[in-house]
């Protein structure tokens, strides 16, 4: 049997597993403390160079560094082992998601909900959902890959895949989509967000990660060290970002929930496109279960980072990229259920590698 199958089935840490609890509280706390001390969140505000938020673009960096540390661009030369895959993936990454939701915004934002949406932040949400799913997760896919032990190498190789096109891909994808929806592309910034968010992240990780090679077992003890720290960053961010948006969100918290019926849609429509494409195509299902879980999950770390930097702290771009981070964790888990409570349907199909 594959030894991918017969290894011990892992736990998400503490942090991992209570993060939807912790956004939760970040939310409250964000709220709270935007009423009580609004002074202090204007100034960390009008911190600022090229409209990109220096305290934000510290903790981002704390964020997604230990994220591209796991990347192994010498993984590239895998992908011939499971082509099938990879192609499945890339075609849900790329010429799927980013377009599905944009459809999804406008049918959502722009019609079914607009009636209870402030009329003035329409399109600053679709932004938002753009960015979300303009990118697919770098970091939380090795997990849900593991949960659904899922084949190492092909999760490994697919992220490092991702990431070289997303170097490339990432602003022309959302800049055609915000001109699609008629939304003003300040290119500028988005061309500053690439470099700054990844490009110069990307490669002092990379660096970093050649030093620690060096040396038996440093990276992994490294990258276990990072972890809560690039969990704290994050909470942080959102503290940050919640005492911006608290009175809008107090005047409308709807919003929150209306934002995020779009985005499950996006989520559960991708697994299911990744999965049904990799079992038509015969994919073993070790394979089959990440390439869901990469086809249906975002880098909501960039996709913060950019909607902050593009439109502002208390844009309705920046708190649709946050939804995504509220209901993330729970909706792909609930993915990573349904991967593996239905390998055995997946692996009837004749085709399909055993």
């Amino acid at each position: 049997m594959n030894a991918a199958v017969e290894a011990p089935r892992p736990v998400l840490g503490a942090f991992e597993r209570g993060l939807t609890l912790w956004v939760a509280l970040c939310i409250v706390v964000g709220i709270v403390l935007g009423q009580i001390v609004p002074g202090v969140f204007r100034t960390l505000g009008s911190l600022q160079i090229a409209r990109i938020n220096l305290p934000v673009g510290v903790l981002i960096w704390v964020m997604i560094v230990p994220m591209l540390m796991r990347v192994d661009f010498g993984a590239l030369a895998d992908v011939r082992r499971h082509w099938r895959g990879f192609g499945v993936t890339l075609f849900v990454n790329w010429a799927v998601k980013p377009f599905s939701m944009a459809l999804l915004g406008w049918i959502f934002v722009r019609h079914l909900f607009a009636p209870w949406l402030p009329a003035d932040q329409q399109d600053s949400y679709i932004a938002g959902l753009i960015l979300l799913a303009a990118a697919p997760c770098t970091a939380m896919v090795f997990v849900w890959s593991q949960l659904v032990r899922g084949e190492a190498n092909f999760t490994l190789t697919q992220v490092a895949l991702n990431d070289t096109i997303m170097v490339f891909a990432f602003a022309p994808i959302v800049a055609l989509l915000l001109g699609v929806a008629a939304i003003a592309v300040p290119w500028a910034t988005l061309l500053l967000s690439v470099v700054l968010y990844i490009l110069l992240p990307l490669a002092i990780a990379q660096a970093l990660r050649a030093q620690l090679r060096k040396r038996a077992g440093a990276l992994e003890v490294t990258l276990k060290r990072l972890q809560p720290w690039s969990l704290l960053a994050l909470l942080a961010t959102l503290v940050l970002l919640f005492g911006f948006q608290g009175e809008a969100i107090l005047r409308q918290p709807l919003v929150i929930a209306l934002l995020a019926v779009p985005i499950a849609i996006q989520v559960v429509f991708n697994a299911a496109l990744a999965y049904g494409l990799n079992r038509l195509s015969g994919e073993a299902h070790c394979v089959a279960g990440p390439s869901a879980l990469i086809g249906a999950s975002n880098f909501f770390e960039l996709a913060v980072a950019a909607a902050i930097a593009l439109f502002g702290f208390e844009s309705g771009a920046a708190l649709a990229t946050v939804v995504g981070v509220l209901i993330e964790v729970p909706l792909m888990l609930g993915v990573v259920a349904v991967v593996n409570r239905s390998r055995g349907w997946y692996e009837r199909a004749p085709q399909v590698q055993l």
